[in-house]
């Protein structure tokens, strides 16, 4: 077996082939193109390759795969952690993640499929338009904050300022002419931005149709459409946890522990792993408590001992242990009856 190490840019890679014996056999730059890469490695069979995680680094796996050649993601904070080096170049890069593979020392991340990459795509772009959306109305508020207070008690009769009723109030305000212009041309990316998103909900709506883990987190308290088929596309086999403690972990919401001597620290919640996931589980909090009782009782019991805050951490950790059994025994959550 050969091992190929690769230290992929956007443009191009730095590849290092070694043979069993950590032998280097090739080394040299191959622009990103399937042609350029089966013309490096011509004349050199059983190969095994690495990339370290990253924006683009699906590219290059996707193109490895479709030349048959085994490839496996590596943690690039594991790996710096691994082979700590002073002087760092994409050859010096890539020969050392080409020797951890021969001598399996790889830490792995999880491989996607090409289907859950699409999946993921969709849930970002709509996420990123929530974003712009709250960004515009944080601004929108902004700029009335600095107005008079006849602006101020007209815009307070209103319940939500950006639904139909609120829009039309913010369209009709008598502003200075400069002030209004901003105005109005906030509003128009505000009403663009959520037809964008609102374009997005049908494409939810459609994968959460084809997703059967996302029907079955529906069934959980707290968590929507979005919320489900979100959760659903980051976990993406539930299979690769081997309990609930690697699930939370995953997920980031276990604290930090600061051990010394006879000494135990537990601090705030670590916010590695995956950050979609944990966002998700303490949105799903709220609305979760208001749908669950043993859910509400378990945060409130908590919230007198340790405070808001960590029962909502503790809460969320809870709704993820109920999803991981959910998805392990594959059968619908079903509230307890009193």
């Amino acid at each position: 077996m050969n091992y190929m190490g690769i230290d992929h840019h956007r443009q191009y890679s730095h590849i290092t082939v070694l043979d069993e014996k950590g032998e280097k056999i090739k080394s040299g730059r191959v622009a990103n193109y399937r042609s350029e890469l089966e013309k490096f490695l011509k004349g050199i069979n059983d190969v095994e390759a690495v990339v370290e995680a990253g924006r683009s680094s699906y590219t290059m796996v996707d193109i490895l795969e479709d030349i048959e050649i085994d490839v496996v993601i590596a943690h690039p904070k594991e790996v710096k952690a691994i082979a700590r080096a002073k002087i760092k170049t994409d050859k010096r890069d890539s020969h050392m993640l080409a020797h951890l593979l021969r001598t399996d020392l790889i830490p792995e991340v999880y491989k996607r499929s090409r289907e859950n990459r699409g999946y993921q795509r969709v849930l970002r772009q709509r996420a990123f338009y929530i974003g712009s959306l709250t960004r515009v109305k944080n601004r929108i508020r902004a700029l009335l904050a600095q107005q008079g207070e006849e602006i101020q008690e007209e815009i307070s009769r209103v319940k939500n300022l950006f639904g139909t009723k609120g829009m039309k109030v913010l369209m009709r305000l008598s502003l200075a002419s400069g002030e209004k212009e901003l105005i109005d041309a906030l509003l128009k990316t505000y009403r663009h931005l959520d037809e964008r998103r609102k374009e997005t909900t049908g494409l939810v709506e459609k994968l959460y149709l084809e997703i059967p883990e996302a029907q079955l987190i529906h069934t959980a308290p707290g968590f929507g459409v979005f919320l489900s088929v979100l959760m659903a596309v980051e976990i993406a086999d539930i299979g690769r946890f081997k309990d609930g403690g690697k699930f939370h972990s995953y997920a980031g919401v276990i604290p930090s522990t600061h051990s010394s001597g006879e000494r135990t620290y537990h601090g705030k919640i670590i916010k590695e792993g995956n950050r979609w996931l944990r966002w998700a589980a303490i949105e799903a909090v709220w609305p979760g408590i208001r749908a669950d009782f043993d859910l509400r009782c378990y945060y409130e019991r908590l919230k007198k001992r340790k405070g808001a805050n960590s029962a909502k951490v503790a809460t969320a950790r809870r709704l993820l242990t109920i999803i991981y059994r959910m998805l392990k025994e594959n059968r619908p959550y079903i509230p307890y009856k009193r």
